[in-house]
């Protein structure tokens, strides 16, 4: 499907006008709250001119900041959305990924309101029933409209991957090129004027043309309902990236990663960057790395269960390889998981205490960084990290692995120090007479002046606290820009 199509069903820049002009008499986007997730008074989101970000109609860039809910339309009630999404507002997060047909038998279990999605397990007809708050999908609608009240897109799943890729009716998918797109545009003119992004897939392997002919059906039935006005991408398996079945197609403005349940960097995290590296350029996010309390790499008898400093990790180790944003997860909250309910992969804490685990309160900190610097000239960059005589401590690998990031005018650079070990840089990376030096601590948002230096050749330098698991990031200005504080607010 090409943009010229996506024009013929609503011209999609008009749409996107029209949207910006209502945003800006919108009342829901005026609150304290809602400007601290994403304020949406800036218009739709696009995909930034040099292609590697996204910002608002009015070119205010935009950090995705995601939580991976997937079961939230289909577990949650409405005082429980409720506190899920007042958690995910206040600690700053600006997407939240839910699955309409969602993974967990979403088919035939019912919501906690005893309603079904489906009528006979069929996409081409949604069970709607007249009047408010008696289908599922009015359920649906209260949550999203509850998300964007707080400042928060819905990152919207169509359907868990396995209803079009598994055998779950009849020895088939629930899923046909045809039913597809009948259910996309439905989705699309329902949900035209809520603030999302369309996320199709859903943690399943493209395996033949079938498949990948029903994703584009999908994606077609979506434009044409909502008028091209929302953004749309691919989550897919482990390990994976939408880039390895679409990253030419027209509809795929973004690319997303699933880079896996991993702690090391070379375990997946790596080809963030060799995503950013295509042509032609499409911006990149990892919708989906490792959960918080999750069985690191599914082997917990052997490698037990991931901290708060394993999804550190992979926030800076994808943004300071190309990443416009990044995805928590958190592996009781994606299940909605709670005592008297079903465990998956044993979860160690109801989804109500997992909510406030150490690392999703983290995330904030990352967003903060990039956000007190010019944003949409920023680029992955290893080569201020000069390579130790032994590589593999410095710039490092695994656990331990040092990565780099600088803008285009090279008025600031930085690098993430997983471990508090020493390191040099090349200060030349940076332009001006002066370099000033900041420490920023990515588990409380602080920052502390290391002092002014002039700008030659190589220079050291020495984590605040060389204890083990303890990461920092190396901040280096021109001074001659007075840059404030890493992670201050402007």
């Amino acid at each position: 499907m090409s943009h010229s199509n996506i024009d013929s069903c609503g011209n999609r820049s008009i749409r996107r006008f029209l949207w910006l002009a209502a945003c800006m008499v919108c009342g829901l986007c005026a609150s304290p709250v809602a400007r601290a997730s994403a304020d949406f008074r800036h218009g739709p989101l696009k995909v930034s001119e040099n292609k590697r970000f996204l910002v608002h109609a009015d070119g205010t860039p935009f950090f995705y900041l995601g939580d991976t809910a997937w079961e939230l339309f289909h577990r949650l009630n409405r005082e429980e959305a409720d506190k899920y999404l007042e958690n995910r507002s206040a600690k700053g997060f600006t997407v939240i990924q839910a699955v309409a047909l969602a993974e967990v038998d979403g088919h035939r279990d019912p919501n906690p309101y005893g309603h079904l999605p489906l009528v006979d397990l069929d996409p081409a007809r949604p069970a709607v029933s007249d009047g408010p708050n008696n289908d599922y999908w009015d359920h649906a609608d209260y949550i999203v409209d509850k998300a964007n009240s707080l400042g928060l897109y819905i990152g919207f799943l169509p359907t868990w991957g396995r209803y079009w890729h598994d055998n779950v009716k009849d020895g088939k998918p629930l899923f046909t090129v045809q039913n597809a797109e009948t259910y996309g545009r439905w989705l699309g003119q329902r949900y035209r004027d809520k603030h999302l992004i369309w996320i199709l897939g859903g943690d399943r392997t493209i395996e033949n043309d079938e498949q990948k002919e029903v994703i584009r059906a999908m994606a077609r039935g979506l434009a044409a309902g909502d008028g091209g006005v929302h953004l749309i991408t691919f989550h897919p398996r482990g390990g994976a990236g939408s880039a390895d079945y679409f990253h030419h197609d027209d509809w795929l403005d973004f690319n997303m990663r699933q880079n896996g349940h991993n702690a090391k960097f070379n375990e997946g995290f790596q080809n963030t960057r060799a995503d950013y590296d295509r042509t032609p350029a499409k911006p990149v996010i990892d919708g989906e790395p490792i959960y918080e309390d999750h069985p690191v790499s599914f082997r917990a008898k052997d490698l037990g269960h991931s901290i708060s400093s394993d999804v550190r990790r992979p926030l800076y180790w994808d943004l300071f390889t190309g990443a416009f944003g990044h995805t928590y997860g958190h592996h009781s909250v994606w299940q909605m998981w709670q005592p008297g309910r079903g465990p998956i992969n044993n979860p160690l804490m109801p989804w109500y205490e997992a909510i406030d685990q150490p690392g999703a309160g983290q995330m904030q900190y990352g967003r903060r960084l990039i956000e007190s610097r010019p944003f949409l000239t920023r680029v992955p960059d290893d080569s201020v990290i000069v390579t130790d005589r032994v590589p593999t401590s410095v710039p490092g690998a695994g656990r331990y692995r040092f990565v780099g990031t600088r803008d285009t005018e090279r008025s600031y650079a930085m690098v993430y120090v997983p471990i508090g070990r020493t390191f040099a840089v090349r200060m030349d990376v940076i332009k001006g007479a002066k370099i000033r030096a900041w420490w920023y601590n990515p588990r409380n948002g602080q920052a502390t002046a290391i002092g002014e230096f002039a700008n030659t050749g190589q220079r050291q330098f020495t984590p605040p606290d060389k204890g083990e698991m303890l990461d920092w990031v190396l901040v280096l200005d021109d001074a001659a820009r007075n840059y404030p504080a890493p992670g201050t607010r402007k």
